[in-house]
């Protein structure tokens, strides 16, 4: 099955994960906006998902607010500090939960995301449902039965320059 303009597509960004591959791969942000276009192209958008983690840091706010302005419905939850210190923030079952509910209504599922847990669920998706799987994320920080597993897989690392926002240098006045 190809991409075509009548196909209705849920996107479905982990955002943590892509977040934290393009910081720690590339020291830099991600330009959430051209991953939304290059996910969709000219298909039928039906919904766009942003899945955070709140963590009370600076410019948080700011950023889920540019999010939705983007296009995407934003998803938070808190993170999750338990005794010792150790933390935890994810939203694999979120996630999981969602596109299988939305799965109906779609023909093409699209996750943004390297993260090898969930194979199952494009499995799940493809097998189950009968929908279209695609994934989108650094192939550099994607896991490979992740990328088997999809029917479609786009790697951002082909096109840094679209897909990345260099941090700012921040200049210290002496």
């Amino acid at each position: 099955m190809t991409q075509h303009k009548d196909q209705r597509v849920g996107v479905f960004v982990d955002v943590q994960n892509m977040y934290y591959s393009a910081k720690n791969i590339y020291n830099a942000k991600l330009n959430f906006r051209e991953v939304l276009k290059e996910a969709v192209k000219l298909r039928s958008l039906i919904r766009a998902i942003a899945y955070v983690i709140k963590a009370d840091v600076k410019d948080e706010k700011n950023f889920f607010e540019a999010l939705e302005k983007i296009g995407y419905e934003v998803k938070a939850k808190d993170l999750q500090v338990f005794f010792g210190g150790n933390k935890k923030g994810d939203w694999d079952i979120g996630i999981a939960m969602d596109s299988i509910e939305l799965a109906p209504k779609l023909d093409t599922i699209i996750l943004v995301s390297g993260d090898g847990d969930f194979v199952p669920l494009l499995r799940h998706l493809k097998h189950a449902i009968g929908c279209r799987v695609e994934v989108i994320a650094f192939e550099k920080s994607s896991s490979s039965k992740l990328i088997e597993e999809a029917d479609c897989f786009f790697d951002l690392g082909i096109n840094l320059k679209r897909f990345l926002i260099p941090y700012e240098e921040r200049h210290i006045q002496k």
